[in-house]
């Protein structure tokens, strides 16, 4: 029988040294993301959000990274969700993806802000209408006696809004954040993983260092 100590596997598929690393991390990311992209991976853009509250208590979960530029990493949630309600009180973040197929990780760590509400409007608009009713009548975090009184307002709602523009919750817009600290991780044979981690620097420039694996 197949015990938890027995899972393992070596990885092997290629490395990630200085001389081909980019100097810029925004650049070396944007090189990765794209060759997952090409691998056709599921949810790509799938990434692990840790928050903490005011007392230290750590939480986590899965968010979609929706826009990346020199200024940050963008998502959008309800701002009175669990997650809203961490940053708010303490606006930083770490931001992991994983990439197992091409035996990567990528973790991200900043302040976080909250978008412009003409971008959060931009991007709420975007998406599908099933998705805009979803997000304006769901009470994110909140408990709820049982999932039919979600669906009756989710039903009443688009009854209401169907074929007509759904404003934008007053609630619900986007994050930004801002990296301070951006390592990039390939697994490598023996556990002798390759580590570079990118330091942002008071001028606005990138230092680069290994890590031990």
């Amino acid at each position: 029988m197949t015990t938890l100590a027995d899972l393992r596997r070596d990885y092997a598929s290629c490395a990630l040294t200085e001389d081909a690393a980019d100097a810029d991390p925004l650049r070396q990311f944007g090189a990765w993301f794209d060759e997952a992209l090409q691998s056709q991976l599921i949810d790509v853009n799938a990434m692990t959000l840790a928050t903490a509250s005011p007392g230290g208590q750590p939480a986590a979960r899965i968010v979609l990274l929706k826009g990346v530029d020199e200024s940050g990493f963008v998502f959008y949630s309800n701002y009175e969700s669990a997650k809203g309600r961490d940053l708010t009180a303490n606006p930083r973040a770490c931001l992991l993806f994983f990439w197992a197929e091409l035996e990567r990780q990528v973790r991200i760590t900043g302040a976080v802000t909250r978008t412009t509400s003409e971008e959060s409007e931009k991007y709420f608009h975007s998406r599908p209408f099933e998705s805009q009713v979803g997000a304006t009548i769901s009470k994110q975090s909140q408990p709820v006696a049982d999932r039919s009184q979600i669906e009756t307002r989710y039903a009443e709602f688009a009854a209401q809004h169907r074929g007509s523009i759904v404003p934008l919750p007053r609630n619900w817009g986007g994050y930004r954040v801002t990296p301070e600290r951006i390592e990039f991780w390939q697994g490598r044979t023996s556990r002798l993983h390759d580590r570079l981690l990118y330091s942002r620097q008071p001028d606005g420039s990138w230092s680069r260092s290994r890590l031990e694996p």
